[in-house]
């Protein structure tokens, strides 16, 4: 392996989850993640991608390009401390749970990660119920390309089968592309893409499962 090539780390958080932590049977410790990621790739920058509830919290979307993680978590405790007596309790389980979530990000923030944060959507679907979403495929699609001058190697985690028309256009400009995901939930051409370039999650339990503590 070549470890003179600059390389970053793209990470669908919405993909890894669904697609990896939950068939996998095992939480992802993301500190031990990223140090793989360094010592396997020599990574210099890793890139996630995922979606977080606002509650009503004010966000720009012309001029911001991410949640401000630190101001989400401030907002939120205020909300808890001081609708207290407004909220009912199921609401304030609903924050208090959203409100950890903010916390793990901002975890992932000190570990190194940079946060590209959409807010979760509510989205009226066809048959009349309503389903809560927060798709940043567009958004990692367009990182990719803006910062496609500053790598050599990519390395995806990921196995949406939306990205392989940007992934064949990065091998075509000489980037090289790997892909690490959940086998069973990886889209057949992106494995197929991917070649001996396709790494599975699963084989990588014993460097990046989380310890639950006892």
């Amino acid at each position: 392996m070549d470890y003179n090539k600059k390389t970053y780390a793209f990470i669908d958080a919405s993909n890894l989850f669904y697609g990896g932590e939950k068939s996998l049977g095992w939480k992802i410790d993301y500190q031990k993640l990223l140090k793989y990621l360094k010592e396997k790739y020599k990574i210099s920058n890793a890139l996630y991608f995922g979606g977080v509830e606002i509650h009503n919290f004010k966000y720009d979307y012309l001029n911001n390009h991410t949640v401000s993680i630190n101001e989400l978590e401030k907002y939120l405790v205020n909300l808890v401390k001081n609708g207290a007596n407004k909220l009912n309790e199921a609401e304030l389980v609903l924050i208090t749970r959203h409100l950890q979530r903010v916390r793990f990000y901002l975890k992932l923030k000190e570990f190194g990660y940079e946060l590209y944060l959409k807010p979760v959507k509510l989205y009226e679907q066809d048959d009349g119920t309503s389903k809560r979403k927060a798709n940043c495929d567009v958004e990692m699609t367009f990182y990719l390309m803006k910062e496609k001058e500053n790598f050599n190697r990519v390395v995806v985690l990921s196995g949406d089968g939306d990205f392989l028309p940007v992934f064949k256009y990065l091998k075509e400009q000489g980037k090289e592309v790997i892909i690490l995901a959940r086998a069973p939930r990886t889209a057949k051409e992106i494995r197929q893409f991917a070649g001996a370039n396709f790494r599975d999650f699963e084989y990588l339990k014993y460097r990046l499962k989380l310890e639950e503590k006892k």
